[in-house]
């Protein structure tokens, strides 16, 4: 037993003290151990890189594939520094300094893309946001620190993985899995965005052959031969049983091979999905998704300040400065229909016409203006200041947070100035490409098509349409401010020919540029219309220069804007001089009487049962079926009806005081959905009390019109008023509202109290707010015309309704 280690130690000290060996020997050894290690971990870091470069395609400049090169870099480094340490001491070591590696590629990419210097909450919304703006970013993606930041955890993360695993625990093929779902994410999250990765996919496939290669040391120059210390007889059983796998793996590997192959080489001329398609992108509210109702409640506020611009364009200039394009038109409402994309500084460009160019470049500070829509002077280029979304299709921009008084953004435009040269000949698309722009509506009034039919019968190019429509507009109505907001069918109808006694006939820029793209459209040319500002250089813009007005596709041209607003100081021309429509029906007197033939009944038959067994008779059996299916009807009602109570009492009578008090709240504002009057989430409870106030003012005013009022011969006039600036298409009084009924004022009150004092409510404020609540929910319902009454108590929109 003594005599083991001394013998071990005499046995090897000849290998490397051997004279016959020749000099430096020793340390050849070790540079040939040290070069044959080296080619795994530089597979792992081209197999990481790769993954960037891929990945790198889709966006605006080189910088995602040098971060996620040095994380390649940096993360197989550290297993290699750390090869030493434990193993589980590692992955906290590599974690930390991919810590510092991100935070380092964060700043840069913030500095890269002129982000303000508040580091801290930029990384806070990064690690937020991250994944979905990057697959709702706009491509080219401009490498900001929410677009880089998954990309560089993912590559650092899959660099530790395979280094570990190929380095600490000599599993070389299974530590290039994670390198190589890297760099199949990259590719998918690329999808159809950019052209075939061919030559990363070649030099991906060489790395992993090459780290493969050098990782087999069976053939190197005085390798062990791992059997050598065992028996024959089992040193026989290990061979035949690795000879063995490894003919059942190259079985697996040809099986899969001839398998997969086929299915392999038949995808390989398909599309690649693209996983933005899986992704919502932002949304906006009705608010901004319909900003032309705004134009009455701006013409009724003309010196509310909205924004503070400074323009650097070439003298002269008057440009329009565009909130938002409406393409889309139901009948009802004009909406924008966008889909937005995250967008980086640099914004794509669309398709340029053969008009002059120029640049203009403002600076914008928004002072009053609310929502999301981010004004701009068509076409935008580059915005800075602001992280925006962006429609190519309408050249629509967004600031998914919302506007915020003191916003300052600098937004650099490309404005096109169509020729007008070639407008008197221009032709107008057609087709499925222009078919969103050329749709009309079902249900058009009669009147607007005869009108939209005499303007167009002596005027055939397209652009005469167009002028005839402007200047039949601009001469025969007037410009208000007080008119009431509204552009569908009805009110078009009633602005065009309603009497100009009785409210017809005038209206602000909304119905003017509403009337004009529904009459061209008829017409067969494609329109839009526009809601914005007109700008006259530098200052304030007011809620004044706030209009909407139309454009018209040409071919070659672009989007031509039209101003169909009568000139200032010039009396409107009554529409019966030009326009007298024809009555459809001949006069009662002309009508023939129909002729009435007289027709045979058939005689009844009688069936006969076999056996003689005449059975029920069927009015009995309608009647025992019709009973049946209202008892069921009634039961269902029934049991609707009690879950509602069941719900208001518990959200008025349970939970602590404060708990109470926003279930009566929440009581208010069901009613409120419950009256088509919904209120939007980003309201005060101030201004939803003011907006309840309304709604029942207006309900008790409709109801006592309808009961008094004797028929009208004609199509009333809306009401007069603006819009609220919630943008629900809401009429609301410029006086302030008295209402006789629950002060729901008060109510806001202990809203607010709950909200602001946590634990101030008391019992009795409890009871308070139940009571209002319940009174007023009882006032608005008594408001409702009877069969909305009916309706009220059984409608099952609130046991599902969020908050």
């Amino acid at each position: 037993m003594g005599r083991g280690p001394s013998v071990v130690t005499t046995q090897a000290r000849p290998a490397a003290s051997d004279p016959a060996a020749p000099p430096g020997d020793g340390r050849g050894a070790t540079v040939r151990r040290g070069l044959r290690a080296v080619p795994v971990p530089v597979a792992l870091v081209v197999l990481t890189a790769l993954a960037g470069v891929v990945l790198g395609r889709v966006y605006a400049d080189d910088l995602l594939t040098r971060l996620m090169l040095g994380a390649a870099v940096g993360s197989v480094l550290v297993s290699v520094a750390a090869r030493r340490l434990p193993s589980w001491l590692v992955a906290p070591v590599s974690v930390a300094a991919m810590a510092g590696w991100t935070a380092f590629s964060l700043h840069l990419a913030a500095r890269h893309a002129d982000l303000p210097d508040n580091f801290g909450p930029i990384v806070a919304d990064a690690a937020r946001n991250g994944i979905p703006r990057l697959l709702t970013a706009m491509i080219p993606v401009e490498p900001t620190p929410d677009t880089v930041l998954v990309p560089l955890v993912a590559a650092w993360l899959a660099g530790l993985t395979g280094a570990e695993v190929a380095l600490r625990a000599g599993r070389t093929l299974l530590g290039f899995l994670p390198p190589t779902l890297l760099y199949a994410g990259a590719l998918y999250v690329v999808g159809p965005n950019a052209d075939p990765a061919t030559w990363p996919s070649v030099a991906f496939a060489g790395a992993v052959a090459l780290g493969l290669a050098a990782s087999d040391r069976r053939g190197a120059p005085g390798a062990a031969d791992p059997t050598a210390g065992l028996a024959p007889s089992v040193r026989a059983a290990v061979r035949a049983r690795l000879v063995a796998g490894t003919a059942l793996g190259l079985a697996v590997v040809v099986g899969l091979a001839a398998l997969l192959g086929p299915l392999l080489a038949a995808r390989v001329d398909d599309r690649p999905v693209d996983p933005r398609r899986y992704v919502e992108p932002p949304r906006v509210e009705s608010l901004d998704e319909n900003p032309l109702i705004r134009i009455s409640g701006w013409a009724l506020n003309p010196e509310q300040k909205l924004l503070d611009v400074t323009t650097r364009a070439p003298a002269g200039t008057e440009s329009r400065i565009r909130l938002a394009v409406l393409s889309d038109y139901d009948g009802v409402t004009w909406r924008v229909g966008a889909t937005y994309r995250n967008a980086g500084r640099i914004l794509p460009a669309t398709t340029s016409h053969a008009g002059p160019v120029e640049t203009v470049r403002q600076e914008i500070t928004v002072a009053e203006l609310t929502g999301r829509l981010l004004p701009a002077v068509a076409t935008p280029r580059e915005v800075t200041g602001a992280r925006v979304a962006y429609d190519p299709a309408t050249g629509t921009l967004i600031r998914p947070e919302g506007l915020s008084p003191g916003l300052r953004y600098t937004v650099t435009s490309a404005r096109e100035r169509p020729d007008e040269n070639l407008l008197a000949t221009a032709d107008v698309p057609a087709g499925a490409v222009v078919a969103r722009v050329l749709r009309v509506a079902d249900g058009t009034p009669e009147p607007l098509r005869k009108l939209a039919g005499q303007l167009a019968e002596d005027n055939g190019a397209p652009y005469a349409r167009a002028a005839a429509i402007e200047q039949f507009l601009a001469e025969h109505y007037r410009m208000v401010a007080d008119a009431p907001s509204g552009h569908a069918y009805p009110n078009l109808n009633f602005f065009l020919f309603g009497p100009r006694g009785g409210g017809g006939q005038r209206g602000t820029s909304e119905q003017f540029a509403a009337a004009f793209a529904v009459l061209g459209r008829l017409t067969g040319l494609p329109t839009r219309v526009v809601v914005g500002f007109e700008s006259r250089g530098d200052g304030p813009i007011r809620a004044a220069d706030a209009f909407a007005w139309p454009e018209v596709l040409f071919s070659g041209v672009g989007w031509v804007p039209f101003d169909p607003l009568p000139r200032p100081d010039t009396e409107p021309r009554p529409v019966e001089e030009d326009f007298r429509p024809t009555p459809d029906d001949p006069p009662p007197s002309e009508v023939p009487e129909p002729t009435v033939e007289p027709t045979a009944t058939p005689p009844a038959v009688a069936a006969d049962r076999p056996g003689g067994d005449p059975g029920l008779p069927t009015p009995v059996l309608v009647a025992v079926a019709v009973a049946g299916l209202l008892l069921l009807v009634g039961a269902a009602l029934a049991t609707l009806a009690g879950m509602r109570r069941a719900q208001a009492r518990a959200r008025r009578e349970r939970g602590d005081p404060g708990e109470r008090i926003a279930g009566a709240w929440r009581e208010v504002t069901d009613a409120l959905r419950l009256a088509d009057r919904p209120v939007g989430g980003d309201l005060a409870a101030t201004e939803v009390a003011r907006h309840a106030r309304q709604t029942l003012a207006d309900a008790r005013a409709t109801t006592t019109a309808d009961r008094t009022a004797p028929p009208a011969a004609g199509p009333p006039a809306p009401p007069t008023g603006e819009t609220d600036h919630a943008g629900y298409g809401l009429a609301v009084a410029t006086a302030p509202v008295m209402v006789d009924g629950p002060d729901v004022d008060e109510l806001a009150v202990l809203l607010n109290q709950v909200a602001f004092a946590p634990g101030s409510a008391t019992p009795a404020h409890a009871d308070r707010a139940s009571a209002l609540a319940e009174q007023y929910v009882a006032a608005l319902r008594a408001a409702r015309p009877r069969w909305r009454r009916l309706l009220w108590s059984i409608h099952p929109g609130p046991l599902h309704w969020r908050p």
